[in-house]
């Protein structure tokens, strides 16, 4: 260990050790800030990457989806906006559904019944305007002319059949009837309109009386018993007063009605007051809590005045038994008589104030066109129409199931089949 060479050993291998620690030492502080800015850095770029990478995520699709979606978006939007328009066209048509439900659809049942009854009718005046029309690609004035004739033929009257051609010419001049087709729908709405009569607002009562008036022979009586038939079905109380004193076998005619349905008759002796035997008839009926009563009158013409005093004394008498009544008058017209019956519904209305009309024997005629002109002229309401003889062809009248019966073109076609 004295040997001086390997002291000098020694201490150079000690002085190198020394000074390569002394630059390690130095190094290391260099390398560690350097690796700490590196860390630093990247901890500071790491967040942005972060950040970016869902940006870039979400953007992709946003990039892509834009830059395919730009034209891909002009071209579905387009079949968006159609879609809308399709959907607007169904909403313009569906308020054309409404249009045609304004007016209730007919009852085939009824339509089927009606049609029977309406036979003569059919055959007469539907018949005639078919073959009119039919063939007829376009429509023109002349057309109409020929109408004219046909439904004055039919009883329509001259009044009615203007107003109905006047309408039907303004419709051709703005070019809506078109075709056989759109003739026929507008005969059914302007048959519609005219037949649409409201009944008018009158004053009621328990129980509920009517006032049948007409001439002799229309069939009051049998008209009579057939609402005492229809009303004591329904499960009303009804009362009949035979006010028909001058004709011994209205009374007998009634009275078999009467038992018939179990209606309570009240009469008079022969020849008695008719003005008694309705105030008598009120007062009972009044008392037996009645429903309905029908008073019967003696057949009159309208011509003579006595005789239109006499059912204004009834009318009044009956006014004295029970405030308010009669609340209805209906005139019984025989449908066969056409013209003259609508100049005795005149001088009838004028007299009475009706509320109603009841047309019997209907299905005896081929000039169903009466109904029109009673509606239109008179501007009184059709309640009844009798088809028959038997009490239930005494049907309540309705407007679209008879404009269906009389003027519906698918009838043949649907009888056929």
């Amino acid at each position: 260990m004295e040997n001086p060479a390997i002291i000098v050993v020694v201490g150079l291998i000690v002085a190198a050790l020394v000074y390569f620690v002394f630059l390690k030492k130095k190094a290391l502080p260099e390398t560690t800030s350097t690796t700490a800015k590196d860390t630093a850095r990247p901890e500071r770029k790491e967040p942005e990457p972060v950040q970016r990478e869902p940006k870039k995520e979400t953007p992709a699709p946003e990039k892509a989806a834009p830059e395919k979606a730009a034209p891909v978006s002009s071209k579905k939007p387009a079949p968006p906006e159609s879609l809308p328009s399709t959907d607007v066209v169904p909403s313009e048509s569906e308020p054309e559904i409404p249009a045609e439900e304004e007016a209730p659809a007919p009852s085939k049942k009824d339509v089927s019944e009606l049609r029977k009854g309406l036979a003569a009718s059919r055959t007469g005046f539907f018949s005639k305007l078919k073959a009119l029309f039919s063939g007829k690609k376009e429509i023109d004035p002349a057309i109409l002319e020929e109408m004219e004739a046909v439904l004055l033929g039919a009883d329509v009257g001259v009044k009615t059949t203007q107003s109905i051609l006047e309408r039907l010419r303004d419709k051709l001049s703005k070019n809506e009837l078109a075709d056989e087709d759109a003739l026929w729908r507008a005969l059914r709405v302007e048959a519609s309109r005219i037949l649409s009569v409201p009944s008018p607002k009158g004053s009621t009562g328990t129980p509920h009386v009517i006032l049948m008036v007409g001439v002799n022979g229309v069939g009051k009586t049998t008209t009579i018993g057939k609402l005492a038939t229809k009303w004591h079905g329904d499960g009303k109380k009804v009362v009949l007063a035979a006010g028909d004193t001058f004709r011994a076998a209205a009374v007998q005619q009634l009275e078999v009605w009467g038992k018939r349905v179990g209606a309570d008759v009240i009469k008079g002796k022969d020849g008695a007051d008719p003005g008694a035997v309705a105030f008598e008839a009120t007062t009972k009926a009044q008392e037996a809590k009645a429903d309905y009563l029908l008073v019967d009158t003696a057949g009159r013409l309208h011509t003579k005045s006595p005789l239109m005093d006499e059912i204004k004394k009834v009318k009044r008498t009956i006014g004295k038994a029970m405030e308010g009544a009669p609340h209805e008058t209906w005139l019984v017209l025989d449908a066969t008589t056409g013209q003259n019956g609508l100049t005795q519904a005149a001088m009838f209305k004028e007299a009475l104030d009706l509320s109603g009309v009841v047309l019997t024997k209907l299905d005896g005629t081929a000039k169903g066109g009466i109904v029109l002109a009673v509606c239109d002229e008179l501007n009184v309401p059709v309640r009844y129409i009798g088809l028959g003889e038997r009490a239930e062809d005494l049907r309540e009248f309705n407007t679209v199931d008879f404009v269906e019966a009389l003027l519906g073109r698918d009838a043949d076609e649907a009888e056929a089949a």
